[in-house]
């Protein structure tokens, strides 16, 4: 099995970005979390990060025919970007939809989800364990 992690913006700030809210840990120490679990089970795991939209859409299109799933995490975008759901329908991936914090009980802008309409499954408010989550959902459901 052959998944892609996407973060969009800011996520490459984790550790200093609002630790209140984001925790401590460095977007770093994210991915040598997702690359050991990954590992262990035998997936191969790309990661990639941007703060910028347009590439957000060009990884989701670069996935076309060579990923099994995707796990994403849109950072602000998620309640923006159009692009990035038009994007995730075209390619027909598997997609969970990822946030550290618990969306549901911030700002009234941030519960809007576009990407969800494209995702199977939303997992919030996990802290950065939400990622092996859904790892593990992808794994169960499409790597066996």
């Amino acid at each position: 099995m052959k998944i892609k992690v996407i973060n969009g913006p800011n996520l490459n700030m984790l550790g200093i970005r609002e630790p209140g809210i984001y925790g401590s840990e460095s977007y770093g120490a994210l991915c040598a979390m997702i690359n050991e679990h990954c590992e262990k089970l035998g997936i191969e795991v790309e990661l990639q990060q941007s703060n910028h939209e347009g590439d957000l859409v060009d990884y989701i299109q670069q996935s076309y025919g060579c990923i099994d799933g995707i796990v994403i995490n849109p950072g602000a975008y998620t309640h923006t970007s159009i692009a990035i759901l038009d994007a995730a329908k075209a390619v027909g991936i598997p997609m969970i939809e990822v946030h550290i914090s618990d969306v549901a009980s911030r700002e009234d802008f941030r519960q809007v989800s576009y990407i969800r309409a494209a995702c199977e499954k939303t997992i919030t408010g996990h802290g950065l364990q939400g990622y092996i989550e859904a790892i593990d959902f992808l794994f169960e459901k499409y790597g066996k």
